[in-house]
């Protein structure tokens, strides 16, 4: 059934401590948000692509004792998932990926294969890596 999105901005900002232990709770907050949204449909590659930007941010930070945010909001009919952390001097790159026996090194191309668009921009106090998905394909979703 479509949805239609109210004229009120859709906007939802959670932070997790900066341990692998608290990932998975990023799903469920994604799953519960798009569902509150009426958007369920982008709920596969939403949460792999946050799963992905929070384990990123998770390993890779350099800030003891700190805190990822992650935000989502609809804007002109995109989904915005936003990855942010206070770490501003290890910006993400697309890689080749990682040999074949290597853990990892493939979550960028996955954000890249699942977005729309995604990239990463400088904050004061960190660094905020985003992505973008349709959010009105099929009548479902709308502009904020």
């Amino acid at each position: 059934m479509p949805t239609t999105l109210s004229a009120e901005p859709l906007r939802a900002t959670f932070r997790i401590p900066k341990r692998k232990k608290h990932v998975p709770a990023v799903r469920a907050r994604v799953r519960e948000t798009l569902a509150a949204w009426g958007l369920e449909r982008l709920t596969p590659e939403v949460e792999l692509v946050a799963c992905e930007l929070v384990t990123n941010a998770v390993v890779h930070c350099r800030v003891s004792f700190a805190e990822v945010e992650v935000t989502l909001h609809v804007d002109w009919g995109e989904l915005v998932l936003e990855v942010s952390d206070p770490d501003r001097t290890r910006l993400p790159q697309l890689g080749a990926g990682c040999p074949e026996d290597g853990e990892g090194g493939r979550g960028l191309l996955l954000v890249a294969a699942l977005s729309e668009s995604w990239g990463c921009r400088e904050l004061e106090y960190g660094k905020c890596v985003w992505a973008r998905f349709e959010a009105d394909r099929d009548g479902a979703g709308g502009s904020a």
